[in-house]
């Protein structure tokens, strides 16, 4: 089975290394399509095994799958200079852009294609992202496949086009939200008196941690939470503080306002 990438940033980078080191794909077996010759030189020169060409697309013609991790703005541009190309109806056509839709694939490809929209995060470099599929006109095992493919960089769940959007909200979005979370508890550390290195390492296991008991138990986060606080202790002081200062309530404006549909 070969796949080609067309886009050689930090996404279809991230992705086309993950699936290098898994069991589905033989690095030989993936080429990557770079914008420039640096790129693809920087690529090469990473010892990864990929093919990386510079806007050279006649791995499209044999590809069973292809992936494109251009921006969004650059997405119609390719898919229909290269709509020869992508005229086997068996092919599978994968986006990774936000904000262009299943229907406006379809409409820049072949007829009766199976398309996917899937969402991955940043994580994809470590094979830890959250990522959301989303098809039109995929069968079963197109679907199988593809939700295999990035099962080997996180976890995949299938979704309804129509959640995309509030799912990559909290996913896609949601790393930065988490990575400010951590720069703030950091600055707090530093305030206190750890050096920052020292509370960015603290913090990072601290989280950790909540994650594994999270998922070893099964449990809400407000169970957990309870566990910690007492009355008149110092958890409890410090969780009112945040409230009253809108913890909770600015999480939710953020990610409402980032789910745009």
């Amino acid at each position: 089975m070969k796949i080609s990438i067309i886009g050689g940033g930090n996404m279809g980078g991230a992705i086309a290394r993950g699936l290098s080191t898994g069991l589905l794909f033989k690095a030989q077996d993936i080429t990557v399509v770079t914008k420039t010759s640096a790129s693809a030189t920087r690529m090469k020169d990473s010892g990864s095994g990929l093919n990386v060409v510079a806007s050279e697309y006649d791995s499209l013609d044999t590809a069973d799958i292809v992936i494109v991790a251009v921006k969004p703005w650059l997405i119609e541009e390719v898919l229909l200079q290269n709509k020869d190309r992508l005229k086997n109806p068996a092919q599978i056509l994968v986006s990774v852009a936000s904000g262009i839709s299943l229907e406006q694939l379809a409409s820049w490809s072949v007829v009766g294609k199976s398309i996917f929209r899937v969402m991955p995060n940043t994580a994809i470099a470590e094979k830890q992202s959250m990522t959301f599929v989303s098809t039109l006109n995929a069968q079963k095992e197109d679907i199988s496949q593809i939700v295999d493919i990035f099962n080997e960089l996180g976890k995949t769940e299938l979704i309804d086009e129509k959640l995309l959007s509030a799912a990559t909200s909290l996913a896609s979005c949601g790393i930065a939200y988490a990575f400010r979370y951590i720069r703030a508890a950091m600055e707090g550390g530093v305030e206190m008196g750890l050096y920052p290195n020292q509370a960015k390492e603290i913090v990072m296991q601290t989280l950790l941690g909540a994650v594994k008991l999270l998922e070893a138990n099964g449990s809400h986060p407000e169970a957990e939470i309870d566990k910690v606080t007492t009355a008149g202790g110092i958890t409890i002081k410090g969780l009112n503080e945040m409230e009253h200062a809108g913890f909770t309530s600015s999480v939710i404006k953020g990610l409402k306002a980032s789910n745009v549909k």
